[in-house]
């Protein structure tokens, strides 16, 4: 990759980030209130089968249909397929070139007809994939240098998890430790200016409340912090399981042919939301019942394992969606079953919600190894930045606990599998140097 402390005007870059955030963050909104609507709908769709069964039967009609379009989308523009994050990666790390329109509009239309089904997928990964394709043609049309077009592509990367979490800073932060992996002051700028500019547009249109509005937590306090130890150990495992899930999944659909891989997720979902509709979609809805722990430890457990396992055959599929919030739906789970065992041993239940906190952090952090953009996106997301400690704590424990079971990041696990040559699925790749 070029250098990109190379010498460059930074007002104008900044404006031209301004620029990005604001295309980028409309573009997100605008998937993101679509999404929205699709995940309410098909929660109300699968509540009238539950009480008239005989809908089943139509409903089969429609997951057929919805297979091969999506099937068929992606085929057309195998770029827009999956989570994205991994594609806005190998721009840089592996010269993967993007058709941004093409991709653009594949991720609206392929996204929200997998959102009328409950797939197990996020919006944020296809967001921050959606936003860098914003950031590509704001480059196309107001840059001449491919540097700087480069540093537009970082920058919507950034707006778009901005735009997708209402987490400005996550953004910044990302974009210096996912995408370049190394500090920049024009990365920096690029991707503060656009997210900044994005986390406005998303709070215009959606409000101003946290994407999860957390109860008031009390403060760990002496022997408390003990739990941080199990709680950071169990994240770091059921962190790498993930890993090690959607990858075995992705494998085990390269057996199926790839016009019948979306048709098998949208069938199994079909079960999921007739007998569990609460690990349909993203999972904000899990979060929410773990933090205010209104799931019986059973019930927690079961929902933990079905969703683990929904996820992975959700994404695996190549179905366009992301695991940011499938990952934390799961660790929310994962601290709620602690929570409620800690209970048990004598702890106050108003701690909870710390337990939950504390192992989103760690599951995301040991699953994609991006502990600074963890910590911070569970601080924005929760709307408290006052429990940074035990937070933190969690998140490097569970990071340890990942490196040294040998965990690659999924991100990068994913990239290198979509970077190889597939008989299926042929990636562009650039012959000239990286952008």
């Amino acid at each position: 990759m070029e250098n990109v402390d190379e010498e460059i005007n930074l007002p104008l870059l900044g404006l031209k980030g301004v620029l990005t955030g604001l295309f980028s963050g409309l573009i997100v909104v605008l998937y993101r209130y679509i999404i929205g609507r699709g995940s309410n709908l098909s929660l109300k769709a699968y509540q009238l089968m539950r009480q008239k069964p005989l809908l089943v039967l139509p409903w089969l009609g429609f997951i057929i249909l919805a297979g091969f379009i999506i099937a068929y989308l992606v085929r057309k523009e195998p770029m827009a397929s999956g989570s994205g994050i991994p594609q806005v990666e190998g721009i840089f790390s592996h010269g993967l070139k993007i058709l941004s329109m093409p991709v653009i509009l594949v991720r609206f239309l392929a996204g929200t007809v997998a959102s009328f089904f409950g797939l197990s997928l996020g919006r944020e990964g296809p967001s921050i994939q959606m936003g860098a394709c914003g950031g590509e043609l704001i480059g196309q049309k107001f840059s001449s240098s491919k540097k700087e077009k480069g540093l537009l592509i970082t920058g919507g990367a950034a707006a778009g998890l901005a735009a997708a979490f209402n987490a400005p800073l996550s953004g910044m932060v990302f974009a210096l430790e996912e995408v370049h992996k190394a500090y920049s002051k024009n990365v920096l700028v690029v991707g503060a200016t656009a997210a900044l500019t994005a986390d406005l547009v998303s709070k215009i249109f959606f409000g101003t409340i946290p994407e999860l509005s957390f109860v008031v937590m009390p403060d760990f306090t002496g022997i408390h912090y003990l739990w941080l130890l199990p709680l950071g150990f169990i994240s770091g495992l059921v962190g790498s399981l993930i890993n090690k899930g959607l990858l075995n999944f992705q494998t085990f659909y390269k057996k199926i042919p790839p016009k019948f891989r979306p048709l098998l997720a949208l069938a199994i979902a079909l079960p999921c939301g007739l007998f569990l509709p609460n690990i349909l979609g993203g999972g904000r809805n899990l979060v929410s019942l773990s933090e205010k722990n209104q799931l019986a430890l059973s019930t927690a457990i079961i929902y933990l394992i079905v969703k683990l396992l929904f996820t992975c055959t959700s994404f695996g599929s190549g179905a366009p969606g992301g695991i940011f919030m499938p990952i934390l739906a799961v660790g929310a789970l994962t601290g709620n079953v602690l929570g409620q065992m800690a209970v048990s041993l004598g702890m106050g239940s108003i701690y909870i919600p710390y337990f939950v906190v504390c192992a989103m952090a760690g599951t995301l952090a040991a699953s994609v190894k991006a502990p600074l953009t963890s910590i911070l996106l569970i601080a924005e997301m929760t709307g408290s930045l006052t429990h940074m400690l035990p937070i933190s704590t969690s998140a490097i424990l569970a990071l340890f606990i990942s490196d040294n079971l040998r965990i690659v990041p999924i991100y990068d696990a994913l990239l290198e599998r979509m970077s190889k040559p597939k008989a299926e699925v042929k990636v562009p790749i650039e012959d000239t140097k990286k952008a």
